[in-house]
């Protein structure tokens, strides 16, 4: 790439279960006050002064049934500063946006975007909304929601590899401990494999420990080109791969046990932008979206940080631990708390702090290399990979 593009400032809300004394403009006024303040920036469309740079353009992840509302971004372009703006919706994960912003930046287009990423979860009925989200001929009648395609996903895939809920479990014990260093967090502490085992079974194999919890909960980033990120901050953060992809969204139309194709295919994008040729060795942690806690092994092996059937073993070992081989959701992840459709773009945020040496406790040492990732649909039909650099 000609052109650098990097992530010079972010900002999260504390995740909560309901968020009932915020609405949900005063959450996003909430992190996008924070990166304006961090970096001085105005908007195009306000009266400047001088020659400085600005905010040209705005990307805001938001989806219509979260919010109960078409246009569902309308009545938030005031939060946003979108009034007399260029501005793009994301109807998907926070990480596609992300992925939007930097190639609108590539392109010439622009030179400063900022992305914001916002829901309320607590605020309507999961059910309800995911099951609008299959067939309406063939599956929808069937009453299925994302939780039932995972259950279907997680009994395919812990059979065929011999995945034991066990090792699911230690996927959650290690979340929540990660998340006890993370102010941003909701759900943090010292659980055990028996705690999670014990929860209550929602979806067999899968029980409620193993699920993220409703969240509430806005994202704000702003993104700018090689020279304006420099003059903006003294670490930037580089964007060096980005990849994303979309399988067939039917769940019976490929095998569920193995990781979706979409992943792999995002995944190898990002790698060859990236010139990273060995994932398990070049990247030195990473940041995975995962809301249910099989999906954060499926995953891994979709990346290829580690062999596909193998990663049950390498949370059994250690390897992902702050102090592993390969740390991974240091933040805690999304099973200790963000909500669906903005939790890709925290993993970025995350990613990026650690890049910079700016996430406080939890701040791991000699990280070079990052990945983030967010995906969306009842099986992960869409994937989105990220591959930053300091």
């Amino acid at each position: 790439m000609n052109q650098r593009v990097a992530i010079v400032a972010s900002a999260q809300t504390k995740f909560l279960a309901s968020q009932n004394v915020l609405s949900i403009g005063e959450m996003i006024w909430e992190v996008v006050h924070k990166v304006l303040v961090e970096t001085g920036l105005p908007f195009e469309a306000q009266e400047r002064k001088g020659d400085g740079p600005f905010i040209d353009k705005i990307i805001s992840c938001s989806e219509d049934y979260w919010q109960g509302r078409t246009i569902s971004d309308c009545l938030y372009h005031l939060e946003m500063g979108a009034l007399g703006m260029d501005v793009t919706k994301v109807s998907a994960d926070g990480a596609f946006a992300f992925a939007h912003a930097f190639v609108s930046i590539l392109s010439g287009k622009h030179d400063v975007i900022l992305v914001v990423a916002y829901r309320k979860e607590s605020e309507t009925s999961r059910h309800m909304i995911e099951n609008a989200g299959f067939d309406p001929i063939y599956l929808r009648p069937l009453g299925l929601d994302f939780l039932m395609a995972a259950a279907m996903q997680s009994n395919r895939y812990m059979w065929k590899y011999g995945v034991t809920e066990e090792q699911c479990a230690r996927v959650v014990v290690q979340s929540r401990k990660h998340a006890l260093l993370n102010p941003y967090a909701q759900e943090h502490g010292e659980l055990t494999v028996s705690d999670v085992l014990g929860s209550e079974m929602i979806s067999s194999p899968i029980k409620r420990l193993d699920c993220k919890p409703v969240s509430d909960g806005a994202c704000a980033m702003i993104l700018a080109k090689g020279e304006i990120a420099k003059s903006l901050t003294d670490k930037p953060v580089w964007i060096a791969g980005v990849g994303h992809c979309y399988d067939s969204h039917n769940p019976g139309d490929r095998d569920l046990a193995d990781c979706p194709p979409a992943l792999e295919i995002a995944a190898g994008k990002a790698y060859e932008m990236a010139g990273i040729k060995h994932p398990a060795e070049e990247v030195h942690l990473a940041e995975i979206s995962g809301e249910y806690s099989y999906q954060e092994l499926l995953w891994m092996e979709g990346l290829g940080l580690c062999g596909r059937g193998q990663a049950a073993r390498w949370i059994e070992e250690g390897k992902t631990r702050r102090d592993g081989r390969l740390p991974v959701n240091l933040s805690g992840g999304v099973l200790s708390g963000n909500p669906s459709g903005v939790s890709g773009l925290v993993r970025v945020a995350e990613a990026s702090l650690q890049l910079k040496q700016q996430a406080g406790e939890r701040q791991i040492q000699h990280v070079e290399t990052a990945l983030a990732h967010g995906f969306y649909g009842p099986n992960g039909q869409a994937q989105c990979v990220c591959v930053l650099k300091n």
